[in-house]
């Protein structure tokens, strides 16, 4: 079974999207738990006779597993392999120390005003560095390097708000929102979305409007727990079509 390869689907009159070999790795063993081929208790293959079935890299299959493991599916056992521990996703999926809906509930409550605040207090240095970012953002294909620009993105718009306290809980977070916009991207294919979206906030600061500062990440926020939402529980979504490629780029 060589999930590398492309494929073709879907459904309805939305464009096909291609997805990477991960998702492709993650749908088909979250099927597989969920038509009990894994049983709850029981142990996964070893990796490297995941990648011998699945004719994937050893890099792809461990993001699948690490998906795996915040979707509250499987759990890791130091020397002694990964078990499933759930026949389904947990709603409220862990980012680091930090579950999903927590995350977004301060999230919500910061950085929405603080767009606004940025608005008003940014500097001409502050919209310099946002533009600078967000072109190299534009510019990137390596999806680690996109995702450590995301969380810089977010604390320079912080660090234009000029309050320390602001930019002091959006780098406590950082690595929860790292990992929750690896999740995102490579999931659900939110890259060329958040660009929009951080083009957006940036063009609000430049302009000085409190009011669509305040908009815009309003918007960036609701598409991102759509996202989620939809990844975690994908019958209350619409299909997606799955056309890996293990680099992992869209269509």
């Amino acid at each position: 079974m060589n999930l590398s390869d492309s494929q073709t689907g879907g459904s309805g009159f939305a464009a096909p999207r291609r997805v990477s070999a991960m998702e492709a790795v993650l749908t088909h063993l979250r099927e597989a738990i969920g038509r009990g081929d894994y049983a709850v208790g029981d142990k996964l293959p070893s990796e490297a006779e995941l990648c011998r079935r699945l004719e994937v890299s050893r890099p792809v299959l461990r993001e699948a597993l690490r998906a795996l493991q915040t979707m509250g599916l499987t759990a890791s056992r130091t020397g002694k392999g990964t078990f499933v521990i759930s026949s389904g996703p947990v709603a409220d999926p862990t980012f680091g120390d930090y579950a999903a809906s927590d995350l977004l509930e301060v999230r919500r409550h910061i950085e929405i005003p603080v767009a606004g605040y940025a608005a008003q207090r940014r500097s001409a240095e502050d919209l310099d560095h946002l533009s600078h970012l967000l072109e190299r953002m534009e510019r990137e294909t390596d999806t680690t390097a996109w995702v450590a620009m995301d969380t810089l993105f977010h604390l320079a718009v912080a660090q234009a708000a000029r309050n320390p306290v602001f930019r002091r809980v959006i780098e406590e977070i950082r690595d929860a929102l790292a990992r929750q916009s690896a999740f995102l991207n490579e999931l659900g294919g939110r890259r060329e979305q958040s660009n929009r979206e951080h083009r957006a906030i940036v063009e609000a600061l430049a302009d000085g409007s409190e009011h669509d500062a305040v908009e815009a990440m309003s918007h960036h926020l609701e598409r991102v727990e759509t996202t989620l939402t939809s990844i975690v529980r994908p019958a209350a979504a619409d299909s997606r079509t799955t056309a890996p490629t293990e680099g992992g780029q869209q269509a």
